[in-house]
């Protein structure tokens, strides 16, 4: 199925690069791609979530 964003994407793939995503492990940042095959099935798994803005 494709979506609006599937569109944009695909009108605009020469402009794209490669991002570095980068994670907090044991109190340092290393590049999630580093990771090991099992460290990144972890790192899928990882709920994220959004704090509420309190006015």
């Amino acid at each position: 199925m494709k979506t609006k964003t599937h569109k944009i994407l695909a009108e605009n793939n020469s402009k794209r690069s490669k991002c570095l995503v980068y994670t907090r492990v044991m109190g340092y940042h290393r590049p999630v791609e580093s990771f090991n095959i099992g460290k990144k099935g972890e790192h899928q798994q990882r709920t994220h979530f959004e704090e509420a803005i309190i006015y």
